[in-house]
């Protein structure tokens, strides 16, 4: 089930909230405003407004506006004298961001819509008559301005909570709080104290060491009553009245005025005690992942067993979720979709490259350029101190003369001690313990080991053919018809047109190339459409797809053709995903040398070496004569010398060309294989299982050979693989060999060149 978002133009509000069931006139005069009421205005009427974060940002991004606001319709719009246009709208209900699809030439945004929730508590009445008893005596305050309560909005406790909010004379900041909070009784509890607060004059604010509002322009004034209007912690709010005393008594040409005017703005801004609620419905959440994701049906379990857990205790310290798997299959999607699940901010900061300790701890403030680590940033980005955070991978850190950010970040993940974060650049301690960080890397053996203990790893694999068709057909193609403006009555693509893509033009364990050669397809029909007219349309078949995308990228890897002696098929993991390669080995005159090419790492070296005594090894308790080795080499090599290949798993495959080279018996066309060995023959266990298996699958292999070890593995594979895969568990070289050569190997087979006297 697809949770649908309404896409609607947006307009940023200065200085005003909108609230739902509230009509509101407001003046529209920037040139994005203006296109974007002209585009509401042409299409059905309907607006989402936010407010700005800062009212004085002329051309705000979209990190400047709230998320939260209310989707509006369009009453009148009239024209002023100085060209402005006065439009008067009516507050449907909240809603908030999705997705900004564009942000020229005008905001165009995906909303959900955000409703109250159903309370029934036996105060929401005695409230009712608080607020508005709070609220008559406050419109007496405010004669120059009637405040006018509509009597009928107070028989929905709701919509009398949004009219008060509305008409209330109060910072921005306390009037998109009220918006955002979705408890009705919550919010009638918080216009209380706002009305109690107001009704008490200053009486009242020294009694909540609140000053008064100060003048525009005396900047010392402005930092005290933004510190003493925030929610920061007694020592934090100390600490930041110290800083302006200093601020106070400093000349004004100098150098440290910038430094603590930034200190003190970071600390007013950042979200002390601001939540977002938690959305802890369980049927919710899966509909969400279904929605967003096709298959991966044991990472969604693990997920939803993470966030069933949430549910049941209110303050979990559990483990940090860890997404591994290949670019391209989601990892990122995933956790998005868990923030949409569970009601949370989302924020996500790429860890790819760090080698500096600060960009965790911060900088220390010792100059003028100094600034808060990636964490706090994204912290205050959010805006809330529960966020889900994404730490996107975090495989790609490396460590320099300027420390090591793993060792760093283990302050941050460790749920026994996030609690008390210690910012360098803040210099005061911030609770992590409330975000659910979420990490995600392409491999796990690039994770260091001290992070790798605290988190819980959720294995997200590549996708077989099969997977990628359907999630084209039900993902890929919608997106992208919608992202280039056409309709599904423009275009069609045959199921034959997307194996077609599929298997010639990608080559990936993810779908991000599929995703980008589809959008490709549909930008050239997107052209005809705007040529041709809205009713132009084209239906997608292999043929259209080689007009359109050109001449096949890749050719699907095979191993059809004759029986070779000396030559064996592997199988590799690559951060890409599978794939699988032929090992090729002769003999040649020489001094008794391995000679090994193909780009290959250390750890290959070391497999092909260990091979090559195992073969020997093996010769000699089988009485076969060596001494003509001194006066040969034995020349390995792995093809596509360009790409570099490493690990230990090609192990097996290298013994096997190895004794058929020797022995002259070749090896099987429609087996590949698998697995690390040892001097003494032993088959280890390797990783990759599942997507070695499906490249092995995708270039037409019948049999496989894995070590014993990986049987757990083999339950991953998808049903059609495990249906088309002959699968034998070895747990030696013995048994290898006898799968795999295409007859039984025998001591007189061997016909190795004698020594020369």
């Amino acid at each position: 089930m697809r949770i649908e978002l309404e896409y609607l133009p947006l307009i940023p509000l200065r200085d005003m909230v909108a609230f739902p069931g509230v009509n509101f006139p407001f003046i529209v005069g920037r040139e994005k405003s203006l296109k974007a009421l002209e585009k509401a205005r042409n299409s059905n009427g309907l607006l989402f407004l936010a407010s700005q974060r800062d009212s004085e940002i002329s051309d705000p991004s979209p990190g400047d506006i709230f998320t939260t606001g209310v989707v509006v319709e369009i009453k009148e719009i009239i024209t002023t004298p100085s060209k402005s246009l006065k439009v008067m709208v009516e507050g449907l209900y909240r809603a908030r961001i999705a997705e900004f699809v564009f942000s020229n030439p005008y905001f165009f945004v995906g909303v959900n819509q955000v409703e109250d929730l159903e309370v029934s508590s036996s105060q929401l009445s005695r409230l009712v008559g608080r607020v508005k008893e709070l609220f008559d005596k406050y419109k007496e305050t405010h004669r120059k301005r009637p405040l006018v309560l509509p009597a009928v909005s107070v028989m929905n406790p709701s919509y009398f909570s949004n009219f008060v909010a509305a008409l209330l004379q109060v910072p921005i900041w306390e009037k998109q709080t009220l918006l955002e909070i979705i408890n009705p009784e919550e919010r009638l509890l918080f216009l209380s104290y706002i009305l109690e607060r107001e009704l008490g004059g200053r009486r009242g604010r020294r009694k909540a060491e609140i000053p008064p509002p100060p003048e525009p322009g005396n900047e010392v004034e402005e930092l005290k009553y933004k510190i003493a209007t925030s929610e920061m912690p007694e020592t934090v709010k100390k600490k930041a009245l110290q800083e302006v005393e200093r601020l106070q008594h400093m000349p004004p040409m100098s150098a440290e005025l910038a430094v603590i005017r930034s200190y003190v703005d970071w600390l007013v801004s950042m979200p002390w005690k601001k939540k977002s609620r938690e959305n802890r419905d369980i049927k919710k959440a899966w509909k969400v992942l279904d929605s967003s994701h096709y298959g991966l049906k044991k990472a969604k379990e693990r997920i939803i067993e993470y966030l069933a857990i949430r549910t049941l205790i209110r303050k979990p310290k559990g483990a940090i979720l860890c997404l591994v798997g290949p670019p391209g299959v989601g990892k990122s999607s995933i956790a998005k979709a868990i923030a949409q699940a569970t009601g949370r901010k989302f924020v996500r900061v790429s860890l790819g490259g760090v080698r500096d300790e600060a960009e965790i701890r911060g900088h220390r403030r010792t100059y003028v350029g100094a600034y808060p680590g990636r964490i706090i940033q994204g912290i205050k980005k959010a805006g809330v101190k529960n966020p889900v955070f994404l730490l996107d991978e975090i495989d790609k850190m490396s460590a320099d003369f300027r420390g090591d950010p793993a060792a760093a970040l283990m302050e941050v993940l460790d749920p026994d001690h996030n609690s008390a974060f210690l910012d360098h650049y803040l210099d005061v301690e911030f609770d992590l313990s409330e975000v659910l960080f979420i990490t995600t890397a392409n491999y796990k053996q690039g994770i260091p080991r001290p992070l790798l203990d605290r988190m819980e790893l959720i294995e997200i694999p590549g996708y077989t053919e099969v997977e990628k068709y359907y999630i084209a057909r039900d993902y890929l193609v919608p997106k992208e018809i919608k992202a280039h403006g056409i309709k599904e009555k423009n275009i069609h693509f045959t199921r034959e047109a997307l194996y077609y893509i599929i298997r010639s033009y990608t080559r990936e364990a993810g779908v991000r190339e599929l995703e980008r050669e589809i959008g490709a397809i549909c930008r050239k029909v997107a052209r005809r459409v705007a040529e041709e007219g809205k009713k132009y349309f084209e239906e997608i078949t292999p043929e259209r797809v080689r007009e359109y995308l050109g001449p096949e990228k890749y050719l699907r890897r095979s191993v059809q053709g004759k029986k070779e002696v000396g030559a064996a098929t592997g199988m590799a993991w690559t951060e890409y995903g599978g794939d699988i390669l032929i090992i090729e080995t002769a003999l040649s005159q020489g001094k008794g040398q391995l000679l090994l090419t193909g780009r290959l790492g250390e750890v290959m070296k070391e497999s092909a070496q260990i091979a090559f005594t195992l073969v020997k090894t093996k010769l000699s308790s089988m009485g076969v004569d060596l001494s003509g080795f001194k006066d040969y080499d034995i020349h390995v090599h792995i093809p596509e010398g360009a790409v570099p290949k490493e690990g230990p798993s090609a192990g097996i495959t290298l013994a096997t060309a190895l004794i058929s080279l020797l022995s002259g018996i070749p090896v099987k066309l429609d087996v590949a294989m698998t697995g690390e060995v040892t001097i003494k023959g032993k088959v280890l266990k390797v990783g990759g299982i599942k997507e070695k298996l499906l490249s092995a699958y995708q270039a037409g292999i019948t049999r496989v050979v894995v070590p014993r070890e990986n049987l757990a593995d083999l339950e991953e594979l998808p049903g059609e693989v495990q249906e088309k895969l002959e699968v034998f568990l070895v747990s030696d070289i013995d048994q290898v060999l006898e799968k795999v050569l295409d007859r039984p190997l025998v001591a007189r087979e061997f016909n190795l060149p004698q020594a020369t006297n």
